[in-house]
């Protein structure tokens, strides 16, 4: 069975409600390993219910930072991991109503460590690839709608998300994510 832990906010010690980080059981010897990386019945004992109805896959070099997004009438909840490489997860909280509104929380992925991140409708999602590349997969609970597209601006000072931008590292972005509005233009659920 999958471990799961309420993730706890990165600035204020407030717990953001929905988002959680999973842990699954890697199986190891000396062939190498086996792991379970979705069961649904495992999911549903831990209170996770929600229903996937799309996977999603890519693959970026250093640097690339995906993100922050959402679709705004059409959120989606996502499952994500890395398979291979090492990427920096992160959640914004845009739910109005939210006490941890505007509040970041951000993890390490690799396929090394095999965590799992689950964000829940309601939140921007995006990734920086700290490896030289990384395979980055993950499910989400509706359908992807090109035109329902939102985002917030990575760098925003009032989110503050903390980046570990290291060295020489140059930030590679694409020209949407160039100009998304800062948090007090954004959309919010």
């Amino acid at each position: 069975m999958a471990q799961v832990k309420k993730v706890p906010c990165s600035t204020d010690g407030k717990t953001i409600k929905g988002l959680y980080e999973i842990v699954p059981t890697v199986h190891r010897d000396d062939r190498g390993y086996f792991v379970e990386t979705y069961n649904r019945r495992d999911f549903e004992e831990l209170g996770l219910t929600m229903e996937f109805v799309q996977d999603n896959q890519s693959k970026s070099s250093k640097g690339v930072l995906r993100g922050l997004h959402y679709q705004k009438e059409h959120p989606q909840g996502k499952l994500v991991r890395v398979l291979s490489g090492e990427v920096f997860d992160v959640a914004v909280d845009l739910r109005k109503d939210s006490e941890t509104f505007g509040i970041w929380y951000g993890v390490r992925l690799s396929g090394e460590n095999m965590k799992q991140f689950y964000i829940p409708e309601g939140f921007a999602h995006g990734f920086l690839v700290l490896s030289e590349e990384a395979t980055f997969a993950y499910k989400c609970t509706d359908f992807y709608h090109p035109g329902d597209e939102g985002g917030l601006r990575w760098n925003d000072p009032e989110i503050g998300v903390d980046w570990p931008v290291t060295g020489d590292m140059e930030i590679l972005l694409s020209e949407k994510d160039k100009v998304q509005p800062f948090l007090k233009e954004a959309f919010r659920f």
